[in-house]
């Protein structure tokens, strides 16, 4: 009877679920990079087969013109581009994140999935932007979906960083904690894709003419402002340093007069 009780609670204890038990952090990386990549390439294989033009209709309402046949495309390879810059970018944040991560939990492994699980629905959103017709309320639609998948895809990135910073001896690099070199940076970078996609969200309800624009000027814009959030941060953070070292700077000057007055002096 003593050895079953034994058995039973050592079987209870190995089958007990703690959000906080490392997982291999390799393997999480693993499996994401071969969803990126899947998703990247039935990317290629939509505008592959939906979007070549065939060359009978190339000969006969083009006069054999394959560029003019091709600019009828022209929005489909504009939306394809969008959205494999949108995915390139989102696994460049993922790598980025879990470079900075140096024990992945079980907790973080869950919103990795949930955030891989939106990255998956970005075909979706592509054949959505490119099949509806403009200025409809079908293309509005399509558009907001593919803002909701971009937001719930990168929030979930933002909640593995913040995971992390909950346990942030344990779990990372020293420059992703509070107050390291990385920090504001990594904060910057993981809450872009959130705010900007839910802000053309909002946009594309209160300006409903201009939904299209807004989505691809999104698009478009999003890299180059990963590239100026960089320079931004160091300038701010250089900025703050400064301001610091001169605060201190006065502290010591004011503590040196103080120093060499007489007794008399300081008390006046």
């Amino acid at each position: 009877g003593q050895r079953d009780e034994e058995e039973e609670h050592h079987s209870l204890e190995t089958f007990t679920f703690y959000l906080s038990e490392p997982l291999s952090k390799e393997r999480v990386e693993a499996f994401s990079d071969g969803v990126y990549a899947i998703v990247a390439t039935l990317l290629i294989l939509d505008i592959c087969e939906d979007n070549v033009p065939d060359p009978r209709e190339v000969e006969e309402k083009f006069h054999g013109s394959l560029l003019e046949a091709l600019s009828e495309y022209g929005p489909n390879y504009l939306a394809y581009f969008g959205s494999f810059v949108t995915i390139g970018l989102l696994w460049f944040v993922h790598h980025s994140l879990f470079l900075c991560i140096t024990k992945a939990t079980r907790l973080m492994g869950l919103l990795n999935i949930l955030s891989l699980a939106f990255i998956g629905g970005l075909p979706l959103a592509y054949q959505l932007t490119s099949e509806f017709a403009e200025k409809s309320h079908n293309e509005i639609e399509a558009i907001q979906v593919s803002c909701v998948i971009t937001f719930f895809a990168s929030i979930f990135q933002f909640a593995i960083w913040t995971t992390a910073l909950l346990h942030e001896t344990e779990t990372l690099h020293p420059f992703a904690r509070y107050g390291g070199k990385e920090h504001a940076f990594m904060f910057a970078k993981l809450a872009l894709y959130p705010c900007v996609s839910l802000g053309a969200f909002f946009l594309t309800c209160l300006l409903s003419e201009f939904s299209t624009a807004i989505f691809h000027l999104m698009q478009i814009v999003i890299p180059f402002a990963f590239l100026a959030l960089r320079i931004f941060v160091r300038i701010s953070l250089t900025v703050i340093k400064s301001m610091m070292s001169l605060s201190r700077r006065k502290v010591v000057l004011l503590e040196e007069e103080e120093a060499c007055l007489s007794p008399t002096e300081t008390l006046s």
